[in-house]
């Protein structure tokens, strides 16, 4: 096991110091190019900001090298690294970092003024540009010498302390009370987690992966980029995600792996140039999130391209459950077995279910996170005897294949964001004229679901559609805001007083409440 995870990239530099690892734009990155990158961030974090090991970094922007150059220097610092939702509206990205406790953020050109607005709230926050990372713009330069404050060794060595129990991932994730929670992912963590997605992709040096999802998401990145750097592959970055740019890229770069959700498989197969464009340079397309419309699946599969789907969490690194390529046609709408190194448990009332029978997906294995970030309580809820207990539903054929039934409590994947309804609606309880609302998730065409809003007027008439709406702008991210609000006289409740969403989606679906698109 290597001592922290920049030995992957110090492994490639003495190897095949010219290999190609990172793509991005007019940018061609070496691998002894992007161990230098990594070096001299080291030294600026370390000397020019005074990071210390334990110290969370945090990033903001898109897509970009600066993001992996400082997760590598943070694992080499043993530092963590912070990736910020760049979807997020200012008061959601303030409740981040400051839980966090980020003393440094880093930001791209995109997002220098939310960035100085994000600082100007966090006070123990200092600002920093993603340029700074950049050779030449560094305030250390590793490889010089004369340095009267510390060698150039000193800068750039790895930490003593930075090993495989390190964490450096601190990434949030919207909880079920509204308030996001940190998962915390060590080093080890996402070391299995690179194994197990280098046997569900068959990935080598020779792969060549094609980055599109955001990597503020473990999705964009651990399920194949940070795998293929392990391997020594070759990454091409986008910014982020456009269906006309990504096809190009399958069209002129002919990469072999790609990971797209549900919504942005469907803005591929919309697009265009879908028919003009030669896709079998694809070993196997990656999806996961949500449940995957077998028409979407189909439509690769008669194009040459296996589909195969992967499970997980923030919390499982994420790759914990998936399908091989040789299983993409022979369990369609399965989302595989327990990964090589992820143990899998389907349990109903603390007993193992039989083949068939519904049950919670547990979950153990070394790519599991370590804790919720400061939040005992809920880390001691999810994490019971080295189970990760998921709160899905699924069951198990004689295969060994899972299917999903539900999802874990009521949350909503739009898009292959998750959104969870009780953020909503603490938004929707501060609203003058609402008396009481409820937050459910239905099918959308386009985003897999989106997120409906049921409102109880306190008198009926005085609230509008667009009235409603508003109350979320500026608060929570535009992906977030219901699609479309629903008019009542009661909310249908048990005996304890829980709201039955059930009976809400049912209502909709059936048309016996009718919705009413925002405008």
């Amino acid at each position: 096991m290597t001592a922290d995870l920049s030995d992957w990239i110090e492994t490639h530099a003495a190897a095949t110091p010219d290999k190609l690892a990172l793509q991005f734009g007019d940018v061609t990155i070496s691998y002894r190019g992007l161990c230098q990158r990594v070096h001299g961030a080291t030294g600026l974090l370390r000397q020019g900001l005074q990071v210390g090991p334990g110290e969370r970094i945090a990033y903001l922007g898109f897509n970009s090298p600066e993001f992996l150059v400082l997760l590598f220097a943070c694992a080499r610092l043993g530092a963590m690294l912070v990736p910020l939702n760049w979807r997020l509206e200012l008061p959601e990205l303030v409740r981040v970092v400051n839980h966090a406790g980020a003393c440094v953020l880093f930001a791209d050109p995109a997002h220098q003024q939310l960035a100085a607005d994000l600082v100007r709230q966090c006070p123990s926050c200092a600002l920093a540009e993603s340029e700074a990372l950049e050779p030449g713009h560094s305030r250390v330069d590793p490889a010089a010498d004369g340095n009267d404050r510390v060698s150039p060794r000193s800068i750039t060595a790895p930490d003593p302390q930075a090993g495989p129990t390190t964490p450096v991932l601190l990434v949030y994730t919207s909880g079920t009370t509204g308030q996001p929670k940190g998962v915390v992912l060590t080093q080890r963590a996402l070391l299995f987690n690179a194994l197990n997605s280098i046997d569900m992709h068959e990935l080598t040096s020779s792969a060549h992966v094609l980055t599109v999802l955001p990597m503020f998401h473990v999705g964009g990145l651990n399920i194949q980029t940070t795998p293929a750097l392990y391997v020594g592959a070759t990454v091409t970055l986008h910014q982020r995600f456009d269906p006309g740019a990504t096809l190009a890229a399958l069209r002129m770069e002919r990469p072999s792996h790609l990971v797209l959700v549900p919504a942005t498989i469907s803005a591929l197969i919309q697009h265009p140039d879908w028919h003009r464009t030669d896709v079998q340079c694809l070993k196997m397309l990656t999806t996961g999130s949500s449940s995957v419309p077998h028409l979407l699946i189909q439509a690769w599969h008669e194009r040459g391209v296996p589909v195969i789907q992967v499970y997980g969490s923030t919390e499982t690194g994420p790759v914990a459950l998936y399908q091989r390529r040789e299983a993409a046609l022979t369990s369609i709408g399965s989302v595989g077995r327990g990964a090589a190194h992820t143990q899998l448990g389907i349990v109903s009332k603390g007993v193992d279910v039989a083949s068939g029978q519904p049950g919670e997906l547990l979950l153990r294995g070394p790519n599991l996170f370590r804790e919720y970030w400061q939040d005992p309580e809920a880390t001691a809820a999810v994490l019971v005897d080295g189970w990760f207990k998921t709160g899905d539903i699924g069951s198990r054929d004689r295969r060994g294949f899972v299917f999903i039934h539900d999802r874990k409590k009521d949350m909503v994947i739009s898009g292959g964001e998750n959104i969870y309804p009780a953020e909503l609606e603490q938004v929707l309880s501060g609203v003058p004229g609402i008396k009481e609302a409820a937050v459910v998730g239905m099918p959308d065409a386009k985003w897999g679901e989106v997120p409906v809003a049921v409102v109880v007027a306190v008198a009926p008439g005085t609230l509008t559609v667009d009235g409603v709406c508003s109350a979320f702008e500026g608060v929570l991210a535009r992906y977030k805001h219901p699609r479309a609000v629903v008019f009542t006289s009661v909310l249908p409740r048990n005996a304890m007083g829980k709201v039955l969403k059930e009976e809400l989606r049912d209502a909709l679906s059936t048309g016996t409440i009718e919705m009413v698109e925002r405008s």
